[in-house]
């Protein structure tokens, strides 16, 4: 597996903002898959297609429905909006461990055969104590986004090459490669954000020993 080639592939940010009513979070990924939109968007719509490269999902995947990832978040649809023209989005609430998130995707077509699909993650400050939010920062969320976006990648490009055991294989020497770099360009969309370099870098030390199981959740 090209990891690098992957870290590579995706734009990450994180923007300190709010929303009328509270200050947010939000840290947004994008890549391109050279893949025509439908099929992009069957695949992260579609429970079937969902668990092959994120998690199983339960419920119903339709505006109004509730869904609920195994052992993960569960929501509301709250907007989808199909194929039509050269782009698409769904937005979904993200319930987890008793708060509540937002979760925007949103599908461009670059041409006929490739598609940039934005995921954008917005939580309310004090959804995360700033202490939390310092010690770990952004990669605490980001580290799974980056791990989904390989997957999807997996997924529409090379399906052989998925893990069977994405856990072991996240344990192991390509799994930490992945993390130790994701983990980074996290610590610097944290500093373009206006965070201390030297509190980014350590969070991103203490982030990437979370995920490779150096350290407790």
């Amino acid at each position: 597996m090209d990891i690098e080639s992957q870290i590579d592939a995706v734009d990450r940010a994180v923007a300190s903002t709010e929303d009328g009513r509270a200050p947010l979070r939000v840290q947004t990924l994008a890549q391109s898959y050279p893949a025509p939109l439908a099929d992009v968007w069957d695949a992260v719509t579609t429970a079937d297609r969902i668990a092959r490269w994120f998690l199983p999902v339960e419920g119903e995947l339709v505006l109004g429905g509730r869904y609920q990832l195994q052992g993960n978040a569960g929501g509301t649809v709250l907007e989808c909006e199909p194929p039509a023209g050269a782009s698409a989005r769904f937005r979904v609430s993200w319930e987890f461990g008793g708060g509540v998130t937002w979760l925007t995707v949103r599908l461009q077509a670059l041409d006929a055969a490739s598609t940039r699909l934005e995921l954008e993650h917005a939580a309310p400050v004090d959804a995360v104590p700033e202490e939390l939010w310092n010690r770990f920062g952004p990669g605490a969320t980001g580290l799974g986004w980056d791990a989904g976006l390989l997957g999807l990648s997996l997924h529409l490009t090379a399906p052989e090459q998925r893990p069977e055991d994405p856990m072991a294989w996240q344990l192991g020497p390509e799994g930490r490669r992945f993390n130790r770099l994701a983990a980074d360009r996290w610590a610097l969309a944290h500093i373009a954000d206006g965070a201390d370099p030297e509190v980014a870098r350590a969070a991103a030390d203490a982030v990437y020993a979370m995920y490779v199981g150096e350290a407790p959740l």
